[in-house]
């Protein structure tokens, strides 16, 4: 399969073109010729007019690529090796939805070949691949497993806003069904990679691998956001206690906040999810989850409290949150926790102003019925400063008193003001 992928005489294919799939098409269009497919007709438009709708992907990094891109299924059987690269996201009971990553399936069933490829990408239980996706293509297909096609899994890597850490610069983790697939797997990924390949022995190890990742920083992080509600009651600043206890040479340096997004804030249900259908209820896991997502409504919470204590009704305050993304410089909205924020205060009958340059406002009325506003006014009573966005990282104490009337309150989500304000009621995890 490499070789025929290195001369040209076979075609791989992107199923999925999001923040991981189109990078994934666009690396591999530097040697292969490539076919990106995606469901959506007007993402394919964008495409083709080399806008990325996930602004992960400028359009020069399309120039010199062997890339088409199509939602046409008959174009998408001229490949032989496919790359699932679609989301995994839970559903309203924290409970794995699979069906864009079943719906995958059912697409790479309609167009695999004897002798073909299909290797996973999106995160998922242990077992997954081989229980839940395999069935799906044989059935739709009418081929044997492994007999008529190969599968494998490498989970992907890619941090969405990162330009440092891209995805060839993360060493590959890859997997195959059977020790030929597993080679010609580990070769193929390993004409883009720049870090190298890891092989693991075996689908299952790779599915595992990549769900303890973001497990274990969830984990890691609600621990730190437990610690900043005890530190809290105590009056002394996590942050500060951080960076003394961070002088050590083996502490490990996370930090408090919110956990939202596509990743670490869904990847570890999925390992509860599997735990609980072999009998194991789990204990650390699910703490940190509910950990962290109870940290929206603590933040709006202790912004009531401080605004009450300063002897003011509570209905009818007005409270400016700035920032919605799921994370710091992204345009992703998707399962952010800001939300949480702004929920728990309106339901104090709190006026709530949202600002984000990153993202759109149609995007964001229709996930979360949330308008974000134009202009700031000058009268809120709190400023929430929720994603460490480059443009706040520069404001000063000035400026949020021209925006607050007096006395106002600074909560800080991320510490970024840390140390810098003085006149203004500061609090930070």
């Amino acid at each position: 399969m490499y070789n025929k992928l290195k001369t040209k005489e076979a075609k791989l294919a992107v199923i999925g073109l999001g923040y991981v799939g189109l990078p994934i098409a666009i690396e591999f269009a530097k040697v292969f010729s490539v076919i990106g497919f995606d469901i959506n007709k007007k993402t394919i438009e964008l495409l083709k007019k080399q806008i990325d709708p996930a602004e992960e992907v400028s359009p020069e990094e399309f120039e010199g690529t062997d890339l088409i891109f199509t939602n046409d299924l008959e174009l998408l059987k001229q490949a032989s090796f496919y790359i699932v690269a679609v989301p995994t996201p839970i559903n309203e009971h924290n409970e794995p939805d699979l069906t864009p990553l079943l719906s995958a399936c059912e697409t790479v069933g309609k167009v695999i070949s004897k002798g073909d490829y299909a290797v996973f990408e999106s995160t998922v239980y242990p077992g997954c691949t081989e229980e839940d996706c395999i069935p799906v293509i044989e059935e739709v297909s009418g081929l044997k497993f492994i007999d008529d096609f190969k599968i494998g899994y490498s989970p992907e890597r890619i941090n969405p806003g990162d330009k440092i850490h891209t995805l060839t610069t993360i060493k590959k983790i890859t997997s195959g069904c059977d020790e030929e697939s597993s080679e010609e797997i580990a070769k193929i990924y390993g004409s883009i990679i720049k870090a190298g390949i890891h092989k693991a022995s075996s689908i299952k190890v790779a599915e595992a691998a990549k769900i303890i990742e973001n497990t274990q920083r969830d984990v890691n992080i609600a621990l730190m956001n437990e610690l900043s509600i005890i530190f809290n009651k105590m009056n002394i600043n996590t942050f500060e206690v951080l960076e003394a206890a961070g002088t050590k040479w083996n502490f490990l340096k996370f930090f408090p906040g919110l956990v939202g997004g596509h990743c670490i804030g869904v990847d570890p249900y999925y390992l509860v999810y599997k735990a609980q259908e072999l009998d194991y209820h789990t204990h650390v896991i699910s703490a940190g989850r509910f950990v962290n997502d109870s940290m929206g409504r603590y933040i709006a919470k202790q912004t009531v409290k401080k605004i009450v204590a300063q002897n003011k009704n509570i209905l009818g305050s007005k409270v400016l949150v700035m920032g919605i993304t799921f994370k710091e410089n992204v345009s992703d909205i998707r399962n952010t926790k800001v939300v949480d924020i702004i929920n728990e205060l309106e339901s104090f009958k709190v006026q709530v102003d949202v600002i984000d340059q990153h993202t759109e406002k149609e995007y964001v009325k229709k996930e979360y019925g949330v308008e974000l506003v134009d202009q700031i006014s000058n009268d809120y009573d709190a400023v929430i400063v929720a994603v460490s966005h480059n443009e706040y990282l520069d404001l000063n104490e000035e400026y949020f008193k021209s925006i607050m009337k007096s006395p106002g309150i600074l909560v800080d989500v991320k510490g970024i003001y840390l140390k810098k304000i003085n006149d203004l009621d500061y609090w930070s995890l």
